[in-house]
């Protein structure tokens, strides 16, 4: 996600417009260990390669369908052939720029950056699986792995391996959702919808196996990184889902220290990075940084990023496009794309169940009124100020355990026993009631750490899209306690208490446990 050229407007979308908050339709908490379906698409951008990076660490949380190469307007491949493209308003022709057309955008030539990481995964395997036997075989993984539509940007004109992947998982009959993430373009999914569309549109039985498609995918895009969801997606496959806009949630995307909490920054300080991510084996040292002296694309001159010591203006001068400051050798880079899976994470918030949970990624917009992307994108002070209000909403602040807990599981790459490492506390418990108003109602919950760790509970009411008053918990610090339905909950509405579960742990790891009070 977030490609140089989209600048602060892609920066916003990547961090707050898309997310994965869509429910599993048809999966229920509790029944077994139904696992989502995902297909990863993404381009070779480093905050893309970091997400991938984080995405490995909790694939035991998926059933991981297929890691699939794209394009987008900002990096596409070329045929070799010498073919040149040109699609006016992209990035080599602004910032003063007047190139192309082109035969290729920001690719390496023999791109492996998929690969790359499925490979460090390998070699950290055996230790991952010691604190969680549910990691992916290297092999499975890397039988997952196909190259889409990554010729041009927005090219849907043939198939290719990746279309073909997400094409048949499409027209299977597992049962349950299948989540695509597009953290690059759009293409390559797009190539698979119309190759379907192609080949049966015109035979018996059309409308229903569309309709059943529809119901079956759901898009988790960051961005319409190369228009194929506005011009073809949208169109003709009206019926799929696309993953909401939302409010609150985490700063990860470049820039991100722009609107953090100030509680928070030291997460994207050189001195945490280092701790907790770069120095942490095969993984840790592929994860981007500030200044760590690498680049995608050997020349790219949007690519400053592995560069430190230097000040803007030597940049420019140097022959980079600067679109954002520099910030301190070894900081937080980008992770922009994370957004597109986090809230399908088994951390017991249940966000994949329904767009109007919320979760780590965040929640759907409360508030009607409409933001002008395209405004922010251009003034920087504004959309600092956007995040910040973001930030300091009545959202939970879910950045320290989402940062704990990748560290713990890059600890848990290097850590060959068990008891050397950290896990997440568990909890057990209900995960709806029903009760009517003015009714007391009893939380009653049993939690446990696999560490022995002394663990942290406290009931927090999780504000969603159904009843708005204020529910209080009468013991917030104890895992079983009781609350007194309002007098005024309407039947059918929903209040959604949330146990937060912290243990003492290093580093300290947080699990929730969702209890749905419906009212009748």
């Amino acid at each position: 996600m977030i490609k140089p050229p989209k600048l602060l407007l892609i920066l916003i979308l990547g961090i707050y417009v898309f997310f994965p908050a869509a429910h599993c339709k048809g999966q229920k908490a509790g029944q077994g260990n139904m696992k989502p379906r995902i297909v990863v698409t993404c381009d070779p951008e480093l905050d893309d390669l970091n997400t991938l990076i984080r995405f490995l660490l909790y694939s035991t949380d998926f059933r991981v369908e297929g890691l699939v190469y794209a394009s987008s307007q900002f990096h596409w491949k070329g045929d070799g052939k010498g073919t040149k493209r040109f699609v006016p308003g992209r990035e080599y022709t602004r910032f003063g720029l007047h190139m192309g057309p082109m035969e290729s955008w920001r690719w390496a030539k023999d791109e492996r950056f998929i690969n790359d990481a499925v490979d460090a995964y390998e070699k950290v395997y055996p230790n991952l699986r010691v604190h969680n036997p549910d990691y992916p075989s290297p092999g499975y993984l890397k039988s997952r792995i196909r190259y889409g539509n990554i010729e041009f940007d927005g090219d849907i004109s043939k198939d290719s391996p990746g279309s073909d992947l997400i094409k048949s998982l499409i027209l299977d009959n597992i049962p349950g959702p299948l989540f695509i993430t597009a953290q690059g373009g759009a293409s390559t999914i797009a190539r698979a919808l119309k190759s379907i569309q192609d080949s049966c549109v015109n035979k018996k039985g059309w409308d229903e196996l569309k309709d059943k498609i529809s119901k079956k995918v759901i898009l988790s895009m960051s961005g319409d990184q190369d228009d194929t969801y506005a011009n073809y997606i949208k169109p003709n496959w009206p019926g799929i889902e696309v993953l909401s806009p939302v409010e609150g949630g985490l700063q990860l995307g470049y820039n991100a220290q722009a609107g953090v909490r100030r509680e928070d920054a030291f997460y994207y300080t050189p001195g945490w990075i280092e701790r907790n991510i770069s120095c942490r084996g095969p993984l840790g040292e592929l994860y981007r940084v500030w200044g760590d002296g690498k680049q995608m694309v050997k020349g790219d001159i949007f690519d400053f990023f592995g560069l430190s010591g230097y000040t803007e203006e030597e940049l420019r001068k140097m022959g980079y496009i600067v679109w954002m400051h520099p910030r301190e050798k070894g900081s937080f880079l980008g992770e922009g794309d994370t957004y597109t899976y986090l809230n399908l994470l088994d951390n017991g918030l249940r966000a994949y169940e329904d767009q109007n949970y919320g979760g780590w990624a965040g929640r759907i917009r409360s508030s009607s009124a409409s933001v002008d992307f395209s405004a922010l994108s251009t003034d920087s002070a504004a959309m600092t100020e956007y995040m910040r209000q973001l930030s300091a909403s009545d959202y939970p602040d879910f950045l320290p355990a989402v940062q704990n807990g990748m560290a713990a599981r890059l600890k848990w790459s290097v850590t060959p026993v068990y008891v050397d490492a950290n896990h997440e506390p568990v909890i057990k418990g209900p995960f709806r009631i029903s009760a009517k108003p003015g009714e007391k109602v009893e939380l009653r919950t049993e939690v446990t750490d696999p560490d022995g760790n002394e663990v942290t509970v406290s009931w927090i009411q999780f504000r969603t899209n159904s009843y708005q008053g204020e529910v209080h918990a009468e013991d917030p610090a104890s895992a079983t306690t009781f609350i007194t339905v309002p007098e005024d909950a309407k039947p059918g509405q929903t209040i959604h208490m949330i146990l937060q579960a912290v243990d003492e742990g290093t580093p300290a790891l947080t699990h929730y446990h969702r209890v749905n009070v419906t009212i009748i």
